[in-house]
């Protein structure tokens, strides 16, 4: 097993305990069903796995979104979160409450038995799309993602294109960039955001006459099939070294789980989707795990005293930061 032991504690780079700022973005991950299974998914999802959200959890999950004004977001993600139970009861106890909704898309979901509807879907509830496309050339996306991923992910944003998405200002598009997994210690950090959206504008316009709106560059976090990867590589503790080596304070202000819960399939709360994958729960002043059933018990959204922290947090501070939404910085 290697060690952490050069690792700084991630508590320890900090000047002051690490707190929520008030929760506005509610991030739900349905279950573990998906149609790919992608070689740096940090869920773990695929076509094999079954975990998926229950009844009674998806009618605590809209008692919580409608009880709770200051959710201004509700973040669909899974697997593939289309495939999972409650996905469209979620949207649309969302949309009913004015909360924007995202839904966090592999694009090749469309082309599967039963869901051809959902672009149209999409549209209609003004869902903002967050696609994964690691890469515009085909080969590094195939690579990553499964054979023939690629050009699946190309007809589906033509067809998002032609519903209104990317051009009219409720429809938005945007594109996830993540890295290639590393191979040797040659470690990168994800390239410059704006500069990387201009190349995939100009890239996706020329070739396939694509439009969209950001491009989110995200880091790859040592978390799921990505530190199986680096584990079998015998590159994970160098790689969680690398990314404390290019540890950023000025990150720390904006991350993300300072304003996010992250619910599980099985109502189950953390304070981001990395700690979900990693089973670090969110804790209440109590020091006991949070549920959703809590959450409503209590009346209030503000039962965690300090985020739970963990060496892969390095990767949300590193450079420019990284987040769910791209670059912090």
């Amino acid at each position: 097993m290697q060690t952490q032991s050069k690792i700084t504690p991630f508590k320890n780079k900090l000047n002051f305990p690490l707190t929520k700022k008030g929760i506005a973005v509610l991030q739900i991950n349905l279950g573990k069903r998906c149609n790919l299974a992608c070689t740096h998914c940090h869920v773990e999802a695929g076509p094999k796995r079954t975990e998926e959200l229950s009844p009674e959890i998806c009618e605590q999950l809209i008692s919580l979104i409608h009880k709770f004004p200051e959710i201004k977001i509700v973040d669909l993600t899974g697997g593939a979160p289309e495939m999972n139970y409650g996905f469209k009861a979620l949207v649309e106890a969302a949309r009913a409450t004015g909360k924007q909704v995202i839904v966090r898309s592999n694009l090749t979901i469309y082309f599967e038995d039963g869901f051809a509807d959902l672009p149209e879907y999409f549209a209609r509830h003004q869902i903002r799309v967050v696609a994964s496309l690691p890469c515009y050339l085909a080969d590094n996306v195939d690579k990553m993602r499964g054979s023939g991923v690629f050009d699946s992910s190309v007809k589906a944003l033509q067809w998002l294109n032609k519903l209104g998405y990317g051009k009219e200002e409720n429809l938005i598009l945007d594109l996830v960039f993540n890295p290639q997994l590393p191979t040797t210690e040659k470690f990168s950090l994800a390239p410059e955001q704006t500069n990387l959206e201009q190349d995939y504008k100009m890239f996706l316009q020329e070739h396939f006459n694509i439009v969209f709106n950001n491009l989110f560059t995200i880091t790859n976090l040592p978390v799921g099939r990505t530190k199986i990867h680096l584990e079998r590589k015998k590159l994970y503790s160098s790689y969680l070294q690398f990314l404390e080596s290019n540890f950023n304070h000025g990150t720390v202000e904006y991350l993300m789980c300072r304003n996010e819960l992250s619910i599980d399939y099985l109502g189950n709360v953390y304070d981001c989707d990395f700690n979900q994958m990693m089973n670090l729960p969110a804790k209440t002043g109590n020091a006991e795990p949070l549920t959703v059933s809590k959450l409503l018990e209590a009346g209030s959204l503000d039962l965690i005293s300090e985020i739970q922290t963990a060496a892969y947090c390095y990767g949300c501070t590193a450079g420019c930061g990284s987040s769910c939404s791209g670059a912090l910085l």
